[in-house]
């Protein structure tokens, strides 16, 4: 499509919406007609079949007024559909059609979050939105300040950051500190892996990240927590910062907040708060006491493209205090020069560790304006409900082992074989996940237990699909039943495994 004298249309101005309309039927058609031909969670076969296909319709040469039909149909076709039922392996929600409706306006505006010039609406917007996100944290908003970012990974490495930059006054040469100042970072066994990166990316070293045990639900140990802040400072270090996390990949545990808080604040260290499953438990009146405590952190992320159903991004990062975030003011004369802030022209330049930043604000106030707080926990209690029905289905399934009673939306357990062994039930519980994807039946998420030696796969169901009902979840129960006594029969490794 071309406008007057061959040039493309742009989505912008006045007539961006006249331009974007037919693409829009056209790609909706395309989006639909994909998830036809893929007929379930995932498109059946294996990734050298799947690619394939990509090349296929990828073959030609020069342009191809067919080409935004084509590849959306191929996205579609070859997506992982957590709108699906049957697609529950991982924290990857199905978006909200009004929030995503939401971020087709952004998309076609473009607005970018670096000065105030560039996005003048979104930068007050954001504002607003970080406010009362605060609130909800149990911030103080006039006092708190924060960002949007792409996710917990980026607010991990921002929290850490400013503890960082607050115990020891910025970036530091190792080499450099007397003993008594080599940082620590105090983390769970079960905390994410963005800990340790983060820790390497601040020049501190992975080595920084002292681990503390967790129970077996993967709760942080609140005595063992003591123990190595105290055994830290005997080894003459400095804790830096306490990583507590509030809804754990795996089993949606919540380490023990107030005890944190409490044992940072002795300590002198920073507190971080990893809620970016967990917060969206503070939109629910059932599970928002799970994370009582969680005022009392220094910094906080959240992941609202996980229990918010946001297309991603839509991370938040949040300090209790603003001034802590001096550390990453920056000026940029061409983006946010002094005498402009003097005259009331706002930027969020320094809020950020990105400059180009899109205005991913937008979608999550629509979506609040538009449901409310009651309305989005509805929908965290909805998945909550989910994984207590998946729970008792799976405790009364003889061939199912439930690992524990979910805290969140999280269902961890495993295929029960009548073989013995635990290499047989670990193989087993890994093939049978994989013929479930290369059936496209199935979705499953995998991952093993902290610890050492076989015995340790689990299965688990990430439910953050709330149109999901409890008789979908007893067919796919059943479902991976079937698949694991097959797979237990089977005389050698199946065409999956092979694949």
């Amino acid at each position: 499509m071309t406008a007057a004298g061959g040039t493309p249309p742009l989505s912008g101005g006045s007539g961006g919406p006249a331009a974007l309309r037919p693409l829009l039927d056209e790609t909706l058609d395309a989006l639909a007609a994909g998830a036809r031909l893929r007929g379930g969670p995932v498109p059946p076969g294996g990734p050298a079949e799947l690619a394939r296909e990509v090349d296929r319709v990828l073959t030609g040469e020069g342009p191809d007024r067919h080409a935004l039909r084509r590849l959306t149909e191929l996205l579609a076709y070859g997506a992982a559909d957590p709108a699906d039922p049957a697609c529950a392996a991982h924290l990857h929600c199905p978006p909200l059609a009004v929030a995503v409706a939401a971020d087709l306006a952004v998309s076609a505006l473009n607005p970018s979050q670096d000065s105030w010039d560039q996005a003048p609406a979104a930068t007050a917007l954001e504002t607003a939105l970080l406010a009362e996100l605060a609130a909800l944290v149990g911030f103080p908003p006039a006092a708190a300040a924060g960002v949007l970012t792409s996710g917990g990974t980026e607010s991990n490495l921002m929290g850490l950051m400013l503890a960082r930059d607050r115990v020891l006054g910025g970036a530091v040469e190792l080499d450099g500190l007397p003993p008594g100042r080599r940082p620590r970072i105090i983390a769970s066994a079960a905390a994410h892996f963005s800990v340790q990166r983060a820790a390497a990316l601040l020049g501190l070293g992975e080595r920084a990240v002292r681990s503390v045990p967790v129970d077996r639900d993967q709760r942080m140990d609140g005595d063992a927590l003591a123990d190595a802040l105290a055994e830290t400072v005997w080894e003459g270090a400095t804790p830096i910062a306490v990583v507590a996390t509030a809804g754990t990949t795996d089993t949606g545990a919540v380490d023990p907040l107030g005890r944190c808080a409490d044992l940072a604040e002795r300590h002198g260290a920073w507190l971080h708060v990893d809620a970016a499953y967990g917060g969206g438990a503070l939109l629910s009146d059932r599970l928002a006491p799970l994370l009582d405590g969680i005022a009392r952190a220094d910094s906080v992320a959240l992941d609202f493209h996980k229990l918010g159903w946001q297309p991603a991004a839509a991370g938040v990062f949040l300090v209790r205090c603003e001034e802590t975030y001096a550390s990453l003011a920056r000026r940029a004369v061409y983006l946010n020069p002094a005498d402009d802030e003097q005259a009331g022209y706002p930027s969020l330049l320094g809020l950020s560790l990105r400059t180009t930043r899109r205005a991913d604000a937008f979608k999550l106030a629509v979506t609040l304006r538009t449901l409310g707080r009651p309305g989005l926990g509805a929908l965290v209690d909805a998945c909550h409900d989910l994984a207590l029905h998946a729970a008792a289905a799976v405790r009364a399934e003889p061939a199912l082992d439930l690992h524990g009673d979910p805290l969140l939306t999280t269902v961890l357990f495993r295929y029960r074989p009548a073989t013995d062994g635990p290499d047989a039930a670990d193989r087993i519980n890994a093939e049978l996940r994989r013929r479930l994807l290369h059936t496209g039946r199935a979705v499953v998420g995998r991952t093993e237990l902290p610890g050492t030696g076989p015995g340790r796969v689990r299965l688990k169901l990430t439910l953050l699909n709330p149109h999901t009902s409890p008789a979908d979840i007893d067919r796919l129960l059943a479902d991976i039943v079937r698949q694991g006594r097959e797979v237990e029969s089977a005389p050698g490794p199946s065409r999956a495994a092979q694949d």
